[in-house]
This record gives structure tokens, C-alpha cells and sequence, in this order.
């Protein structure tokens, strides 16, 4: 065979490998792949159920590593339970373990034994943007004297350019709060919060920090980061909350680094 011919049949070759090895990994039930064998081609089923509980178990660590907040609110056995049932239902899609887990939130607001605690998904969010942001590009943050050039009347025309670790987490529940209970190790108190909270992740100065958002900030936020120009972000955000105050909004993400530059408008 010619060079080329013999690497697309080494290419072939370990694609149908990968393919019979890979699915029965997170499935128990699935038996050994026959292509899998021992020296001297004896069958290899035990040390194959060995890599397959270092694989689940090695998912299930890259899980709890990235929500350590919704392992302390469940406790290790349940959170394990459950982040077993997930590694089985969602295989991971990249090498860099980091990455998964980016579904688990929404598996938690479906997972059956998890609803009696309806706000659980939405800090495990929280942790989930934490994460992004970290990882997220390097900008400067936007200097409060970025808006000195821009004349009075221009100010509604003005358009923010989010920085690309701003993350905005909308919740029903107090998560911030439940969040920031649980993140340290510090023992706390019972949460007296029961009012529905979003949370602003953010990286300023290297460091990811998550703030809880005052009444429509959330809505304004999110529509400074669709591209919309301040004065219509800041109608909307009246609308969906009158007591929305919007030189204190400004104040806030400009003091939480959120966006990274502004264009000035006509």
C-alpha cells in the first residue's frame, strides 16, 4: 500500500476501535467491547471495569471541583449520587475537564431528588459563570472618566462593550445569597433571605467576585450586553422595576469592572 492509503487505514482502524471502546465507559451495564483484550488475547473485562470506574470517577471529581458550593448544600454522598447519574446521561464532549459539567445545572432542575430544593440549579449557575469568568479573555475595565468625552445629550446613544468575563445569573430564589453561604468553609447561620436574586460575576483585578444586582439591574444588563444603547437599557430596566436607579446601576458595574469599553454616540 502506499503511505497515504496506510494512514487512512490506521485512521480507520482506531476511529472503529475508539467507537466500540468509548460508549460502554459511563455504561455499567454495557459489556466489555470485544475488541479489548489482555496479552495473548485473553479477555480483559476486569481491568476494563477498572478504567471505566477511574473515568466516571475522575468526571465525577471534575464536577465536584467546579461546584463546591452545591456539594456542601447536598453533601458528598448525594452530590456523588447525582453527579453519577449525569456522568452516565451526558458523556463529556472535550479533553479539558474544566469543560464539563456545563449542563449540570439543568440537569439538577430535572434530577428527581434534587426538588426539594428548587433553588440548587440556579447556584450551581452561579458556580458555572464563576468558572467562565475565570477562564474567561483579559480586558481592562472601563475607567469611570470613559464617559468625561461624551456630551450630556449623547449619553442615551452610548453603547457599553461587556467585558469577556461579565456573567449575569437570573434566579427566582435568594442563590446569591445560598451561594456565598456555601462557597467558603466558614460556618454560617440560617438564610433569612426569600426574595428572588440575580447575580453579576465578574473578574476585576484577576479576581472573579460575584455581587447580587439591585431591582432591574439584571434587565439592564442584559440589554447593555445585546448591544443596546444606555437609554433604551435603562427604559427597560424601569419598566420591569420601578425603583430601578440608574446613576447608582452605573456606579455599580463600573465599580464591579464589568464592561471594557464604550463607544460613543451620535
Amino acid at each position: 500500500m502506499l503511505p497515504a492509503e496506510l494512514r487512512e487505514l490506521d485512521r480507520s482502524v482506531q476511529s472503529s476501535y475508539a467507537e466500540s471502546f468509548a460508549p460502554a465507559l459511563l455504561d455499567p451495564g454495557r459489556v466489555t467491547p470485544a475488541a479489548v483484550a489482555g496479552p495473548h488475547g485473553k479477555a480483559a473485562t476486569k481491568r476494563y471495569n477498572v478504567y471505566r470506574n477511574n473515568v466516571t470517577a475522575s468526571l465525577i471529581n471534575a464536577l465536584a471541583a467546579v461546584f463546591p458550593a452545591t456539594q456542601r448544600i447536598t453533601g458528598t454522598d448525594f452530590f456523588r449520587a447525582m453527579a453519577r447519574f449525569h456522568v452516565r446521561a451526558t458523556p463529556p464532549v472535550s479533553p479539558l475537564l474544566f469543560e464539563y459539567g456545563r449542563d449540570f445545572p439543568d440537569f439538577i432542575e430535572r434530577y428527581e431528588y434534587a426538588q426539594s430544593l428548587p433553588w440548587l440549579a440556579d447556584v450551581a449557575r452561579i458556580e458555572r459563570a464563576w468558572l467562565d469568568a475565570y477562564h474567561a479573555a483579559d480586558a481592562e475595565p472601563l475607567a469611570p472618566q470613559a464617559f468625561a468625552p461624551i456630551p450630556p445629550e449623547h449619553l442615551g446613544n452610548t453603547i457599553l462593550l461587556p467585558h469577556p468575563a461579565m456573567r449575569i445569573v437570573r434566579s427566582r430564589y435568594p442563590a446569591v445569597t445560598i451561594f456565598s453561604a456555601n462557597r467558603g468553609r466558614d460556618p454560617f447561620g440560617q438564610i433569612e433571605a426569600a426574595d428572588p436574586e440575580d447575580a453579576l460575576v465578574t473578574r476585576p483585578k484577576l479576581e472573579v467576585v460575584v455581587r447580587h444586582l439591585p431591582p432591574g439591574g439584571a434587565v439592564f444588563l442584559t440589554h447593555l450586553m445585546s448591544g443596546e444603547p444606555l437609554g433604551a437599557a435603562a427604559s427597560a430596566a424601569l419598566a420591569d422595576s420601578p425603583s430601578f436607579d440608574l446613576p447608582a446601576n452605573i456606579a455599580g458595574i463600573l465599580a464591579a469592572g464589568a464592561f471594557s469599553d464604550v463607544k460613543f454616540g451620535g
